[in-house]
């Protein structure tokens, strides 16, 4: 596995997530995805992410955060002068899907759909490649933290963790992105978001994903066999968790102490 690693950029961009389930350390490609890693580090410098919880879990494939209405419908980037506050995606050949304890976006099914919400792998997620962008990796021992968050108990019928795992804060440690400053927080609506998943829960079953990995389509609840009509993505098969098949985690190659 180490060469995996090997293979990868080197990451240029540090940050800690503390969270109720333990600490995540995360090293981004910055370099090769300048988007998705500005985006990330300015939520996480102005407290975006605070608060908010890991929404879905799907186990032995991904558990998802950074939507901060919790319902999985919201979020948005720092874009803001870009078309409904997304951005496009990024993929570059030495960053793949291959493990678990990558950090990737999630997006509205659809090329170029990109907000504030992203996801954890845990296992390889090959079928990611080329429709989610992938922008870091989980270091050192903090892979077992979110192995545990992958243990939650899920409410039936969803995919949503019966007591999720929440982020109590995020740490910028290291920045390539010298011209970045705290930013004034916008507060997401989430009454008027959470209203608008109600009316169309009574209007239908099911629906179009709003936050999904590849833009799948699912029109009846017979066929979803992880998720609950609620607008969230279908996962047709569920991989089950292989400890042979990933390791635990790249070694940091960026200095805690570097700023």
């Amino acid at each position: 596995m180490a060469t995996v690693y090997n293979l990868e950029p080197t990451p240029t961009a540090k940050v800690l997530l503390t969270t109720t389930s333990g600490d995540i350390l995360l090293e981004l490609f910055a370099k090769q995805t300048p988007l998705a890693s500005r985006n990330f580090l300015q939520h996480c410098l102005d407290g975006y992410y605070d608060s908010t919880i890991f929404h879905r879990l799907v186990p032995g494939f991904i558990i998802q955060g950074g939507d901060p209405t919790g319902t999985g419908e919201g979020g948005e980037s720092i874009y803001n002068d870009q078309a409904n506050n997304v951005f496009a995606d990024e993929f570059h050949s030495r960053l793949k899907f291959n493990r678990r304890g990558l950090l990737g976006m999630a997006n509205g099914g659809q090329r170029d759909d990109n907000g504030s919400q992203f996801f954890l792998t845990l296992e390889k997620t090959e079928e990611l490649n080329g429709k989610n962008t992938l922008f870091g990796r989980v270091v050192g021992d903090t892979i077992y933290n979110v192995m545990k968050m992958s243990e939650a108990e899920l409410v039936d019928g969803t995919e949503r963790p019966m007591y999720p795992t929440k982020v109590l804060g995020a740490e910028v440690l290291v920045n390539p992105f010298e011209d970045m400053v705290v930013r004034e927080r916008r507060v997401a609506d989430e009454a008027g978001i959470k209203k608008k998943v109600g009316k169309r829960k009574a209007k239908r079953k099911g629906g179009k994903a709003l936050l999904s990995f590849g833009g799948e389509e699912e029109g009846d609840d017979d066929d979803d066999e992880h998720g609950d009509g609620d607008g969230e993505v279908v996962i047709k098969k569920k991989p089950k968790f292989n400890t042979k098949l990933v390791t635990a985690g790249a070694e940091s190659t960026l200095d805690h102490n570097k700023e």
